[in-house]
């Protein structure tokens, strides 16, 4: 289970942070079906196991305050193995329902700040940004909706089928390329969070040119997500995934660069939503 998920991880299946620190921190669930002689055997392979989850995205601050919430609340907490293991059962049952109570609390607070009739335009894939428009809309707001392509992984797409099963969402979708044309029928720009450290917000590739363009066009930006995606003394290492997303064939004499995430300075977002509450910059 754990390898498995470790390999998920790497490979960008999932494409939620929430959902990848949910399904890591679930993952150590496999350590229970062990047999460990003593506490100290059990408590180096939880440590062990925790490192190669973390390591398997080192992007993801959800991922990493998951994980390192388990760990502090294990090791070193308990005298027998059983009593190791059942706090390691309790703990994750408890991270987990964190994780998803603030992400469920962020996307209400978002959902309350959009107004009815607005029109917003979206970027990649996010769970809790597509939580806040669905909580908007079922409350009897109207809503249209832009949804940018994000390539390579054209992941926008993914967003759009989203979006079109949603009652009184009118879903739109534009290569990223247009995202001038569409912002400037739209009053709001509403992103997800990967995370926010040392001044600087991370998410997906076309996240900076997206933000830079609304701005000079005077869209409000508003970045919503759980509060364990603020960290501090974190250091974000960026992806680069395979050159085959961009370019399938080959070509001689050109280097294909395929990062996964944009850096953005966060003076330059307007609102960041999380479950603590709205902050303007």
């Amino acid at each position: 289970m754990i390898d498995e998920t470790v390999a998920e991880i790497r490979a960008m299946q999932t494409h939620s942070t929430s959902v990848v620190a949910i399904k890591a921190t679930r993952s150590l669930a496999e350590l229970l079906d062990r047999d460990y002689i003593t506490v100290d055997e059990f408590e180096r392979d939880l440590e062990h196991n925790a490192g190669v989850l973390r390591r398997s995205n080192p992007s993801h601050a959800a991922l990493h305050n998951a994980i390192r919430e388990v760990e502090r609340s294990v090791v070193g907490e308990a005298t027998t193995v059983e009593g190791a293991k059942q706090r390691l059962t309790d703990t994750i049952e408890r991270v987990v329902e964190d994780v998803e109570t603030s992400k469920a609390a962020a996307a209400s607070n978002a959902a309350e700040r959009i107004a009815d009739g607005e029109t917003l335009l979206v970027h990649d894939y996010s769970t809790t940004v597509l939580e806040s428009i669905e909580t908007a809309a079922m409350s009897g707001k109207h809503l249209t909706v832009y949804v940018t392509e994000a390539r390579p992984r054209t992941l926008g797409r993914k967003t759009a089928r989203a979006l079109a099963a949603m009652d009184r969402v009118d879903a739109h979708m534009v290569v990223d390329g247009a995202m001038g044309y569409a912002l400037r029928d739209c009053d709001r720009v509403l992103l997800g969070i990967t995370c926010i450290t040392g001044g600087t917000y991370y998410n997906r590739v076309g996240t900076f040119p997206l933000v830079v363009t609304a701005r000079e066009l005077g869209i409000p930006v508003t970045a919503v997500g759980s509060g364990a995606k603020r960290i501090e003394e974190f250091r974000f290492e960026n992806e680069f995934r395979d050159a085959v997303e961009v370019m399938r064939e080959p070509v001689e004499n050109v280097t294909i660069e395929n990062p996964s995430y944009d850096a953005t300075p966060v003076g330059m977002i307007d609102v960041v939503i999380t479950d603590n509450g709205v902050e303007e910059l």
